[in-house]
């Protein structure tokens, strides 16, 4: 199935959140384990909205719609943890340094055949 997506998006969607981070004073965590569990959670709801969309041909539909969610759950942390301190412009940057990830990973998969045909 899509486990090769799901393990590359469980190091590179923290690694992305981390590098948001840490170049976007708009985006506050207050601590590295904030990032890193950010991350995660966007690495798992990016598979399951993988499963359900990713197929040749909806490259870009996928990708628009992981940007959406990486907005949100970017956005909604601020309200979770405690000292994270996250502007929309903040949530914004990392949505689309994600976004460009996510594209990158959606090509690699669709392209070396291992998203499911409809």
């Amino acid at each position: 199935m899509l486990v090769a997506g799901l393990l590359l998006k469980l190091f590179v969607s923290p690694a992305v959140v981390v590098l948001a981070d840490a170049l976007f004073p708009e985006l506050n965590y207050a601590s590295l384990y904030q990032s890193i569990g950010v991350g995660l959670v966007f690495a798992i709801a990016g598979h399951v909205l993988e499963l359900f969309l990713l197929r040749p041909g909806t490259l870009w539909l996928s990708t628009a719609v992981d940007f959406i969610a990486a907005f949100l759950i970017v956005n909604l942390s601020a309200f979770v943890l405690p000292g994270a301190r996250i502007a929309p412009i903040g949530a914004g940057f990392a949505a689309i340094l994600l976004g460009v990830a996510e594209y990158l990973q959606h090509l690699w998969l669709i392209r070396s055949g291992r998203a499911e045909k409809a």
